[in-house]
């Protein structure tokens, strides 16, 4: 159910990003250092997320974990937002969702053999993503660069999502999410300023949209991302955000009524059975299984 209500938030991102009259990076900054703002009371008022700050600042392998997240993070958003200027929508979208198999090649680089069953779940998942999208990669300079940004952006939410399931094995989701924010955002802030990018002078309906886009797509999104890797783990928290994709397209729908395309459905049917697929594989292996990070140095 929280997958559910998390995949919600991060299909509201695209929709909102788009109609906000902001810069991409400014948005990328101003969606995590606003969710750091609110967090701050709850951290600082409260005696238990304290404590916990506390141990996290002097366990050095967590802490640097958090940062590490936090990095990765700022690198999904920094270059995935603005490939939406460089290439189309399909290709950026089909391109970024591709997490879920650098998730498992990441894995298996880290000693996890996955079962069959994940191996071809993502497989299936992925061509329903490309059907859905009906993607189609053009041979411009100007798309190529925005498809090599996409790409990235989808390798960084991979170790993005890996570094978040290590942590949470020890951290609450609070003291988590407030660290690794605050990374992204203290990281995004100088790329914001080296490009130009401008940070206010925004009309007021702009500043309501960039707080939308924070409780739904930060809090109500990424948040409970964080929040269920501890118990789905990485390989089906990642998956689940190819749910992303059919998600805005629904939000569309009834937003802007927008009806999907016929082409559409067979595409979300194919993600739903990759999925499916995934969980599967991953219930059915042994628990000693679960892979961790190595330790750091």
């Amino acid at each position: 159910m929280l997958l559910a209500v998390a995949v919600a938030g991060v299909s509201l991102s695209g929709p909102l990003s788009a109609a906000i009259a902001a810069p991409a990076l400014a948005v990328a900054f101003w969606r995590n250092a606003l969710a750091v703002a609110a967090l701050a009371p709850a951290v600082a008022l409260r005696r238990a997320p304290r404590a916990e700050l506390a141990r996290l600042a002097r366990s050095r392998r967590s802490l640097l974990l958090s940062l590490a997240a936090g990095a990765a993070l700022a690198a999904h958003f920094g270059l995935w937002l603005p490939s939406l200027h460089l290439t189309s929508v399909a290709s950026s979208v089909a391109l970024v969702t591709t997490t879920p198999v650098w998730t498992t090649l990441l894995l298996r680089l880290l000693g996890h053999r996955p079962p069959a069953q994940v191996w071809l779940g993502s497989v299936i998942s992925f061509a329903g993503v490309l059907c859905l999208t009906g993607v189609d990669l053009s041979l411009s300079g100007r798309a190529l660069a925005g498809d090599a940004l996409a790409l990235g952006g989808g390798v960084a939410g991979s170790v993005y999502v890996l570094l978040g399931a290590e942590v949470r094995r020890t951290a609450s989701t609070t003291t988590y999410t407030f660290v690794c924010y605050a990374a992204t955002s203290a990281l995004l802030l100088p790329v914001c300023l080296l490009a130009g990018a401008s940070l206010g002078g925004y009309a007021p309906e702009t500043w309501l949209k960039l707080l939308a886009l924070t409780a739904a797509s930060q809090f109500l999104g990424h948040s409970l991302l964080n929040r269920v890797v501890r118990g789905l783990g990485p390989s089906i928290t990642s998956l689940g955000m190819l749910l992303e994709t059919p998600g805005a397209l629904l939000i569309a729908a009834v937003w802007l009524g927008q009806l999907p395309p016929a082409a559409a459905y067979p595409g979300l049917a194919l993600i739903l059975a990759g999925l499916a697929l995934v969980i599967r594989g991953e219930r059915n292996q042994p628990p000693s299984r679960t892979p961790t990070m190595p330790p750091t140095p």
